[in-house]
């Protein structure tokens, strides 16, 4: 039985953990912004971790429920009501047949995850269920969830109701949280002073802040190195002939405002990138709401790669709290 849609929210959308392989054909990897909420998620209802779910951007659906399940609200604090009556986050709900979730005002964090026992059953669109709204792929026919939408559940092994994460395991930016990067790729074009000013700025998350990228504004304008543009290459010193974009990396048209790439963002054009986002911080990024303020750090590959070993250490925690 279908979940059906009275309300849609701002931006909800179907996100499991996407669909890699096929980058270089210019098809992101897309899934969920925050990777271990939905993870945790799926956990607390007894699903496989990618299962897709719903993930809800700053202001929540209204959904009717027409069976009995088990549900949990991840990532963003956006306080989930059942019938009217508020529930906790990060714990395994029960839900009737006939009853309503809705939720109040966010508090805290930008993306919340619905995950439902059986997942959410939408047609697989290259091995994934997410959607991607700029290429109409997955999700409820290639674009956001709508009112009058009825989302289909899949097979479910429910757990019980009442389980949940301990507050400690969760993770939610702060105000002046560090985005570590990976310098390289292109930082050359950039004077040594310059860089090293771009990691000594404060910057404040702009309002375009989306599933593409996020815009950073209120660190000082950089400085290149001077040089003659190459053939193919705009005038702009901020311009490269075109090439590949890493997931995360870090571009600055015309060395004014940075903009991280994120899970729906394109493979390739011609902004240079100084650098990459360290995947250990990507879901950090997700869940940052416009004016909020962070800091970059400059790190190096061991210390990347250790970042990584911790987070997934992290998530094996998750998994030993959850079984």
């Amino acid at each position: 039985m279908p979940i059906n849609v009275i309300s849609a929210g701002i931006s909800t959308t179907v996100q499991d953990l996407g669909r890699p392989g096929y980058y270089h054909l210019g098809i992101p990897m897309g899934g969920a912004m925050d990777r271990m909420a939905l993870r945790a998620g799926n956990l607390l209802v007894g699903n496989d971790e990618g299962l897709a779910c719903l993930e809800c951007a700053f202001f929540g659906p209204e959904l009717e429920f027409t069976e009995d399940t088990v549900i949990a609200i991840t990532g963003a604090e956006m306080p989930p009501k059942i019938d009217g009556i508020p529930q906790p986050t990060w714990t395994a709900l029960a839900i009737r047949a006939g009853q309503v979730l809705s939720f109040d005002y966010l508090q805290a964090g930008a993306r919340a995850y619905i995950a439902v026992a059986g997942g959410i059953d939408v047609p697989m669109a290259l091995g994934s269920r997410s959607t991607y709204a700029i290429g109409s792929l997955g999700g409820v026919n290639g674009r956001a969830v709508q009112p009058g939408d009825a989302l289909p559940l899949g097979q479910s092994t429910a757990s019980k109701p009442g389980n949940s994460l301990a507050a400690e395991l969760r993770r939610l930016p702060t105000d002046d949280t560090l985005l570590r990067i990976l310098p390289g790729l292109y930082s050359h074009r950039l004077t040594a002073q310059s860089l090293d000013g771009f990691f000594a700025d404060r910057w404040r998350v702009a309002n375009e802040a989306d599933r593409m990228g996020y815009r950073f504004q209120g660190g000082k304008p950089l400085e290149f190195v001077a040089q003659e543009q190459p053939f193919g290459a705009g005038s702009d010193p901020s311009n490269i002939t075109d090439a590949c974009y890493p997931y995360g990396s870090v571009q600055v048209p015309s060395g004014a405002e940075p903009i991280i790439l994120h899970r729906d963002a394109v493979s390739g054009g011609g902004y240079f990138m100084l650098g990459t986002v360290i995947s250990a911080d990507m879901d950090l990024i997700g869940q940052l709401q416009p004016n909020t303020h962070i800091r970059f750090e400059k790190v190096d590959m061991a210390m990347a790669l250790e970042a990584r070993a911790a987070r997934r250490t992290h998530m094996e925690t998750i998994r030993a709290a959850l079984r």
